[in-house]
């Protein structure tokens, strides 16, 4: 188990990190999320034993994780910790690049390792090409592979899909994280894309200005988000006062509410202007007025600028 208890962390004077406390059983998924600048990062690098810190401790299998001041090369060997930069050495192969901390003592062994490995993240075909010669997504998959060769028992992945096109994402996501699942691998993700919460994770932690706001499952953090900050990480969100649209006497009540969660209906009580329609594919997101608030809903179809719509809220609000 990995425990991560009461650290505190800063640059310099300013406190990047405040009382993070959380655990961490063997072979769960969990995604890191919140806005840029929140400590996401930092924190990756606190775990794996790249800073020291100013308050709390690290704890994994009852052994400390400890930092810079303690350990000559710093991270821990049993964890591995893949940045945004991919650490990769340019004008070797892909293989060797991914063998590198693989044995030559059985090079049959470590060929097929490596085999796999470039399996896992679909780039068997560039095992003899040079990493100066692909793409960032390219080198992002070898990356990946790099990290997993020696089956680290923690695996921490910042931004691990955000080079790679959509078409290859969600293939090497499924591939990637039901790997680390059968291995028993702890793996922590700090990332932007809601997918990597809401298919993957066990468990999401959110963080809001350095202080962990929430550790729940993601789909419990979805549909009943404590505040517009968590809901608005997935996507738009509307937040808007129950007494518009039901019959509570409370002013200042409201609801947060996904694009979806609104339809368009004849009797609606909720009258807005249409401003804009946004094409996504299965449907249309249109932005819309209520008085001066903007609102998101979703439509089969695009809506003229400027008509005037009546909506209902389609889900229960809790």
């Amino acid at each position: 188990m990995l425990a991560v208890k009461n650290i505190s962390f800063g640059y310099d004077k300013d406190t990047i990190l405040h009382h993070i406390s959380f655990t961490v059983n063997k072979g769960q998924n969990i995604a890191i999320i919140g806005e840029s600048g929140c400590g996401k990062s930092t924190l990756l690098k606190l775990i794996y034993g790249l800073y020291d810190l100013d308050e709390g401790e690290i704890i994994y299998n009852n052994e400390k994780v400890l930092g810079p001041a303690y350990n000559l090369v710093p991270g821990m060997p049993y964890m591995k910790y893949l940045a945004q930069d991919f650490d990769l050495m340019p004008y070797t192969t892909v293989a060797e690049n991914v063998g590198k901390y693989l044995s030559n003592f059985h090079l049959k062994e470590k060929k097929q390792r490596v085999q796999e490995l470039l399996e896992i993240v679909e780039m068997s075909d560039y095992a003899d090409v040079k990493p100066k010669y692909l793409s960032g997504g390219q080198q992002q998959r070898i990356a990946l592979a790099k990290v997993l060769a020696v089956e680290p028992e923690v695996l921490l992945l910042d931004e691990p899909f955000s080079h790679i096109d959509n078409f290859r994402k969600n293939a090497l996501r499924r591939n990637l994280f039901a790997y680390l699942k059968q291995k028993g691998i702890i793996c922590i993700v700090a990332t932007h894309d809601s997918t990597d919460t809401l298919s993957f994770a066990d468990e999401t932690i959110v963080l809001k200005k350095g202080k962990l706001i929430h550790k729940v499952p993601p789909k419990q953090l979805y549909f009943n988000p404590a505040d517009k900050y968590t809901a608005s990480l997935f996507g738009e969100v509307n937040e808007i006062k129950k007494e518009l649209f039901t019959f509570t006497k409370e002013d200042n009540e409201t609801a947060l509410l996904y694009p979806h969660q609104l339809k368009v209906s004849e009797d609606g009580p909720l009258q807005v202007v249409v401003k804009q329609s946004y094409f996504k594919g299965s449907h249309y997101l249109i932005k819309s007025a209520l008085d001066k608030q903007v609102v998101f809903f979703e439509h089969t179809r695009s809506i003229n600028s400027g008509e005037n719509i009546n909506l209902e809220v389609v889900t229960n609000i809790h």
